[in-house]
């Protein structure tokens, strides 16, 4: 066991090759309906090629053709290269063409300092129609995009053991989410609560007799109360499941390398969902107060969910693993002592009486940054990892990593937003190096120097965010004006304005 922890270690700090070149993953069947109003996309932007002086290897040819970045960053192959540049760590931005991200917002990105070989992290920021699907009383909908919704939509995706995963969520994560609400359209729109029931089998007969439904008080007294709210939590929710399944799908075929965590905003009818898995972060930022609308899933935050999974099917600790926590490693020579330990149930410590199954390794091992799960990854939910193997083990880490995204929800609607009003959305090479209240300060300065109506304003926000994280290079590194190293880790801002010029309409 000593030897496999060793090796765990080994290969964290070993880890950063290059991914391998692999070819896109096919999109959702009918996936491709506009938006009424969207500006038109750029193409992606087109892969970095080796340079041509001298004969470069092929796999280094290879490589350069898997990175890419976010469609509309509208790199050239040479701003691509600039952008894989970890020396220079060039910030990146939307180019100020007048074509701006929907309500002008802010985004900004830089490469890592070469912990992996290209950056990992990936974006995307869409205007999404959602056509229903059928009506609610079962009948089929005429074809009318007056019938519809739109949402708009804020992903980011950071990666880990490649980018594939993060690639794949970028593409098609917001096109789970538009299946999952076009059952929704016309029951979002009705004020009156939601059925319960909806027909099988649209256009079956006697699918439209309404009294097929079961209304909201046919059944019993005692029934639940379901919130429209409720309902598009529950689309986000399954649309993250849909993407997990379809990575497990296609993880061979589309070589889908890795992981990633993934922090999504929908915006819909008046209200923002912000679903995050894993350990990027949102917070609002509203007349200097902070209103969190996040929290990261570690192995210390999700501590005892992972030791529950562990106490009710041990099967998946393979005789390795305890699910028990002790202060430190239990040795040999304490068995039969009394040592501090908690479990599945405790946020408090106990002594227990140290048996020889406790001398197996910890399922959630170190702590801060350096906790892992079985001495293997350090966030415990996100995307992707269907692979994922303890070192020199067969045992799968991907059961305790859950993809279910925790959603929290901002009501627009329920207060007066200024201009300097911002949702800020970063992975963790901003928040690692960067406390909120930090953020918050930044926002205040960065915009004050700007007019209210400079739409410019949220991208400049975005890269003092990226550049006050990322710091300058000095002393063989980089360096914060504090003289404390700076994120060497990937690091992606989006600033999304809450008021001012942006139309919610």
């Amino acid at each position: 066991m000593l030897n496999r922890v060793r090796s765990a270690v080994a290969h964290l700090v070993s880890s950063g090759g290059a991914p391998p070149s692999r070819p896109k993953s096919p999109d959702l069947p009918n996936a491709t309906s506009a938006p009424p109003a969207a500006p038109p996309q750029a193409p992606r932007s087109p892969p970095a090629r080796a340079g041509s002086g001298g004969a470069a290897p092929a796999r280094t040819v290879e490589a350069r053709a898997s990175f890419s970045r976010p469609t509309f960053l509208q790199l050239s192959p040479g701003g691509l290269r600039r952008a894989d540049d970890h020396a220079g760590r060039a910030v990146q931005s939307p180019p100020d063409t007048g074509r701006r991200l929907p309500w002008s917002t802010g985004y900004a990105e830089v490469i890592n300092a070469g912990k992996s070989r290209h950056n990992e992290d990936q974006a995307c920021c869409e205007v999404v129609y959602v056509e229903g699907r059928r009506s609610v009383s079962g009948a089929p909908r005429e074809p009318s995009r007056g019938q519809g919704l739109c949402f708009y939509y804020w992903g980011l995706f950071d990666g880990h053991a490649g980018g594939g995963a993060a690639e794949m969520a970028s593409r098609l994560l917001h096109r789970h989410i538009r299946e999952q609400l076009k059952d929704l359209v016309e029951i979002l729109q009705d004020p009156l609560p939601p059925p319960l029931c909806l027909p099988s089998t649209p256009g079956a007969p006697g699918s439209s007799d309404s009294s097929q439904l079961v209304g909201p008080q046919s059944c019993w007294s005692s029934q639940k109360e379901v919130t429209h709210e409720s309902l598009v939590v529950g689309a986000i929710e399954n649309a993250f499941q849909l993407m997990d399944g379809q990575m497990a799908r296609e993880r061979r075929g589309q070589q889908v390398e890795g992981g990633c965590c993934a922090l999504v905003v929908v915006y819909l009818l008046g209200k923002v969902y912000v679903a995050n898995a894993g350990d990027s972060r949102a917070i609002i930022v509203r007349n200097g107060e902070i209103i969190p609308m996040s929290r990261e899933f570690t192995p210390e935050t999700e501590r005892q969910r992972l030791q529950l999974l562990g106490f009710l099917k041990p099967e998946l600790l393979g005789g390795e693993f305890t699910h028990l926590e002790f202060p430190r490693r239990v040795q040999p020579k304490e068995l039969g002592q009394r040592m501090l330990y908690r479990d599945q149930n405790m946020t408090g410590w106990a002594y227990k009486k140290i048996e020889l199954e406790d001398l197996r390794f910890p399922l959630v091992c170190g702590e801060g940054k350096k906790a892992r799960v079985m001495a293997t990854i350090g966030v415990t939910r996100g995307l992707g990892d269907h692979n994922l193997r303890v070192c020199s083990s067969t045992l799968p880490i991907k059961p305790f990593l859950s993809c279910f995204p925790e959603v929290r929800v901002y009501d627009l609607t329920q207060y007066e937003h200024c201009p300097d009003d911002v949702l800020v959305l970063g992975t963790d090479g901003l928040w690692d190096v960067t406390s909120d209240c930090e953020v918050a300060a930044t926002v205040d300065r960065v915009l004050s120097a700007y007019e209210p109506n400079d739409p410019s304003r949220y991208t400049a926000l975005a890269q003092a965010l990226v550049l006050g994280a990322r710091g300058t290079p000095r002393d063989r590194g980089w360096r914060l004006p504090n003289n404390k190293l700076g994120s060497g880790d990937d690091i992606s801002v989006f600033v999304i304005p809450l008021g001012g010029p942006g139309s919610y309409s």
